[in-house]
Parts: structure tokens; C-alpha cells; sequence
């Protein structure tokens, strides 16, 4: 018998490469320590995130170690580049599942929904590899949480919106920073509504293709989903999609996790103030991650953008709920509000905001 087909060692032991285990062997073990990419809802306690990503018996270090010594490995046991190669590749996978995700290549995640009128859907989202400044992306915490409550919302302070009298003529739902789509796709499916996603124009392609892989789910709950590039401050009609040419058209405004950088309260205050139609029911739902002093300061000077505006926008209801999201130091294992992947507890603080004079929800 040839050292390269020796039996596969038992569950709970890694292959030693010093043995020389056989191609199946080794491609069978890199399947079972596939991590699925996590995710996570409003509410979710540090011991349920942790608990779901044991996925496999091994310990993480002794996990890591194995996979760095595949890749370097020139495997010269095994029968040619190609067999090589595919171990190679499934290593490198694994460990950049390991890795958080400003690492990780492109993940799919399927995104469960629970509605307590008409069952349960998942949503199917990818999202490529994070360089540059492509944080649109990714699929960020807030989407998710704010996603889970639009429910609530729209059997609440947002019920005249989707009530049977409202105007079926109206444009609906407007999403500012889209990013991945999770949110504007849920909406669309919750409320039955149609939702126009928008962000800047290198983060359309994506977009466009979550919208595409969504479409069968959205259409049978009895939404509609579309897609358009809107660049927040531009200077002339050349850098927005003609639909966006006419100004005040839209009923409501949502928005998750909008602000990173200091300019972006002054930018997203006049998006809305450009797109929202000027009617006492008009509404903008926004959620911002408490993260830091920096982003919740963010949330304050946003709200204080919106209430200078000529026709000014007060916040009407807000509330801060509990969740988890994975922006951080990957590398931190001190925090211990943080897991070794960079999910971390948070809070979400949302916001309902309505023109000067509307009636508060």
C-alpha cells in the first residue's frame, strides 16, 4: 500500500502532512472545515454567534496552522499540478473564511426572514472581495437589523404609508446607500412595495446582480425591486439616473448605515431633502450603528442637517435596539465585546424624521 492512501484519521484529528495523505483525503477534510458566513439579527447574544461558529471540533489555532502548512506545502506526494492545485485553492479558501472579512474573498450568505402574515423567505446576497473603497460591498449589521423591524414599522408609525387608501400613484420607497441590497429587498418583500435601491456607480454592478438573483422571491411576495445609480451632491443631472431629474417624488426614504466619513451627514441631508415628496405623511427611516463616539456623533450632526434644511425635517420617533455587527479589528481578541472573526455587539439607534409640521408617530 502506498503512504498516500492511508486510511483518513479519525474526525476529531487533522491529517499530519508528514504522512502523506491521499488527495480525497485531504479534499474531504478541507470540506468539513468550510465556515459558512455568519448571520446575525437584532437581539442575538454573544454565546449564540460563538456557538454558531464551532462549526467544526477543531481547535482554531491547530485549524489555521493546519491550513498554513497546506499551502506552503509543495505536496510533491501527490499525482500532479492539477490535484495540487485544487488542494491549494480549497486551503486558501478556508483560511480566508478565517480571516474576517476585510480578508475574505467573495461569500454568499443567505439572509432569513420570518413574516407574520405570510411565512418565511431568505434572501440571497453576495457580496465580492472588500478593496479599496468598496465599502458598499459588503453587507453591513444595520441592513439586517433595520430589516427586521420594518414589520413593526409599518403596522406603526409608518401604517398610513402602506394603509388602502393610500396614493397607488406615488413613488413609494426610496433607499439611499443600498450597498448589497439586503434592506431595499427586504422592504420590497415586507411591504409589498415598490422600492427603487440606489448608490454610487461602482457599486451598481453588484447591486444589479443581487436584484437579478432576487427577483423570483420579490415578485411572489408582491413587490417590486429596481436598481439606479444616485450620487449624493452631484453637481449636474449627468452623474444621477434621469429619474432622479425631478425632484420631491418619493413617500419615503430608508437608509442603513449611511455614515463613515465627516462629510456624509451634510451629503445624505440633502439627497433627502432633494427626493423626499414635500407632504406632511412624507417620511425618512435611518439607522445608524452606535459603534463609537465617532459614529454616533455622526447620527447627531445628521440630525441636525436634516432640521436646517429649508423645509425642515424633525425627528417624529427613535429607539436604540441591541445587535451584532462584524466592522472592526479582526485581529482584536482583547475586546470582549468582539469575537475572533470582528462580530461585536452593538447598538443600532434608528430615526423617524418628517417635515415641519407632520404628526408624530
Amino acid at each position: 500500500m502506498r503512504r498516500s492512501e492511508i486510511l483518513p484519521p479519525p474526525e476529531e484529528e487533522l491529517p499530519h502532512l508528514w504522512q502523506k495523505p491521499a488527495y480525497s483525503v485531504l479534499l474531504a477534510c478541507l470540506e468539513t472545515l468550510h465556515v459558512e458566513p455568519r448571520v446575525w439579527g437584532i437581539g442575538a447574544s454573544r454565546t449564540s454567534i460563538l456557538q454558531a461558529q464551532a462549526a467544526t471540533a477543531h481547535d482554531r489555532r491547530e485549524t489555521v496552522a493546519f491550513l498554513s502548512a497546506i499551502i506552503k506545502s509543495s505536496l510533491p506526494w501527490l499525482d500532479g499540478d492539477d490535484e495540487r492545485e485544487v488542494i491549494w485553492e480549497a486551503a486558501s479558501k478556508r483560511m480566508s473564511e478565517r480571516c474576517g472579512r476585510t480578508a475574505m474573498g467573495e461569500i454568499i450568505r443567505q439572509w432569513p426572514f420570518e413574516s407574520p402574515d405570510d411565512g418565511t423567505f431568505r434572501l440571497t446576497i453576495r457580496e465580492p472581495p472588500l478593496t479599496g473603497d468598496s465599502l458598499g460591498l459588503k453587507t453591513w449589521g444595520s441592513s439586517y437589523a433595520l430589516a427586521q423591524l420594518l414589520h413593526g414599522f409599518a403596522a406603526g408609525p409608518l401604517a398610513h404609508l402602506f394603509a388602502p387608501g393610500a396614493d397607488p400613484t406615488a413613488e413609494q420607497v426610496l433607499e439611499l446607500g443600498a450597498g448589497t441590497g439586503l434592506l431595499g429587498l427586504a422592504a420590497a418583500c415586507i411591504w409589498k412595495a415598490s422600492v427603487v435601491l440606489t448608490d454610487l456607480p461602482t457599486i451598481m454592478p453588484n447591486l444589479a446582480h443581487n436584484l437579478a438573483l432576487n427577483q423570483p422571491v420579490v415578485h411572489a411576495r408582491g413587490g417590486r425591486a429596481e436598481a439606479a445609480p444616485l450620487t449624493w451632491g452631484a453637481r449636474d443631472d449627468t452623474d444621477t439616473d434621469p429619474r432622479f431629474h425631478t425632484p420631491n417624488r418619493y413617500q419615503l426614504i430608508i437608509a442603513a448605515d449611511p455614515l463613515y466619513d465627516d462629510d456624509h451627514p451634510v451629503l445624505l441631508a440633502s439627497a433627502v431633502d432633494e427626493q423626499l415628496a414635500r407632504t406632511a405623511g412624507a417620511r425618512v427611516l435611518v439607522m445608524v450603528p452606535q459603534r463609537d463616539a465617532t459614529t454616533a456623533a455622526l447620527a447627531t450632526v445628521l440630525r441636525g442637517e436634516l432640521a436646517r434644511r429649508a423645509d425642515a425635517l424633525h425627528c417624529l420617533a427613535e429607539s436604540v435596539v441591541a445587535g451584532q455587527d462584524d466592522w472592526g479589528d479582526d485581529d482584536n481578541d482583547e475586546d470582549e465585546d468582539e469575537d475572533e472573526g470582528g462580530t461585536r455587539r452593538v447598538g443600532f439607534w434608528w430615526g423617524i424624521f418628517g417635515r415641519a409640521g407632520a404628526a408624530g408617530g
